[in-house]
């Protein structure tokens, strides 16, 4: 896997916009699944991949909510979907398997940052079941949709944050006390690791997969941090004005899982973790860049879907390997 991690020297860049990776290509005919799509990133995702022919289903907690912030966008199909509430998840899913839809792009979009310890389900930790498990619950009943996407793509947003935390396998629920950076740099760590043993799974089935980080970007993602925690990180000054120059836009930052998730230059590359719409390198340091080793590695991978495929109940491999 690390030696899969090495640039394709792809012609973009960290300024690059989601528009600006689909020039000359033509979405027509495809459909789209972004999670979160109508809020942050994911509405900038849903809003390029639509002006580029796709057809965008957007999963919403709030139905109304994302109709509202979509209705200027054309060809675009909103759905509930709770990604902690595993029959949302499933009625969210049958509606293309029951149909018999096609789908050739997942993008998991929607998530939780840094919020307080909440238990979810049945007394899950939050941020790994949203974040991952939610997630990884519906790429799994996707599947018969996925299989038939003619070259379908699944991208899982990631972090920069997976460096904070590996799979804390000796307590991977924080049991014995919560640390809410902690919780959120093992729910992105999990992100990246999915994408690795989707791609190794999904691959025979022609479905294949990628992580990334999408930059430091202002969004709603941000609603559980105080003002003062985020001067402390210096992403803002006293009045709230931003004031990090590497802070992306966040149509920059919606930039790499638009790229991963339709780039040609990946038609042969899965399971790889991308940053500034290309492929990013192995750091082992405090580089605010890379992928550290924990989150491409194959065991952990494995480990973790055997793990995911237990606590959710799913896995549409089983009966396929």
């Amino acid at each position: 896997m690390t030696s899969r991690q090495q640039p394709l020297h792809s012609g973009f860049d960290a300024a690059s916009t989601a528009s600006d990776v689909l020039v000359g290509l033509d979405l027509r005919g495809k459909t789209a699944i972004v999670t979160g799509g109508h809020s942050g990133l994911g509405l900038e995702t849903t809003r390029a991949l639509a002006q580029a022919g796709a057809h965008v289903v957007v999963g919403a907690r709030s139905v109304a909510a994302a109709r509202e912030a979509t209705r200027d966008i054309a060809g675009v199909e909103i759905a509930a979907l709770e990604l902690a509430d595993a029959a949302s998840v499933a009625a969210f899913a049958a509606r293309f398997v029951d149909a018999r839809r096609h789908v050739h792009i997942v993008i998991n979009s929607a998530g939780i940052m840094a919020c307080p310890e909440t238990r979810v389900g049945d007394g899950r930790e939050a941020q790994l079941a949203v974040n991952h498990l939610g997630h990884y619950a519906l790429v799994n009943r996707l599947l018969p949709a996925l299989a038939h996407g003619d070259g379908a793509r699944v991208v899982a947003v990631s972090s920069l944050g997976h460096r904070l935390s590996p799979i804390r396998w000796d307590d991977i629920e924080f049991t014995r006390g919560y640390d809410k950076w902690l919780a959120y740099g093992q729910s992105k760590t999990a992100n990246a690791l999915f994408a690795v043993q989707l791609d190794v799974l999904g691959a025979p089935f022609g479905v294949r997969a990628y992580s990334l980080h999408p930059g430091k970007i202002a969004t709603p993602l941000q609603r559980h941090l105080t003002r003062e925690e985020m001067m402390a990180q210096g992403w803002i000054d006293e009045h709230g004005v931003p004031i990090d120059p590497t802070f992306k836009t966040p149509a920059q930052g919606a930039a790499t899982q638009v790229w991963a998730a339709t780039s040609p230059r990946l038609a042969d590359l899965g399971g790889v973790y991308c940053e500034d719409c290309d492929v990013a390198t192995v750091t082992r340091g405090n580089e605010e860049s890379g992928v550290r080793p924990h989150a491409i590695d194959p065991e952990d991978a494995a480990r973790l879907w055997a793990w995911s495929a237990a606590a959710t109940g799913v896995d549409a491999f089983a009966v396929r390997r």
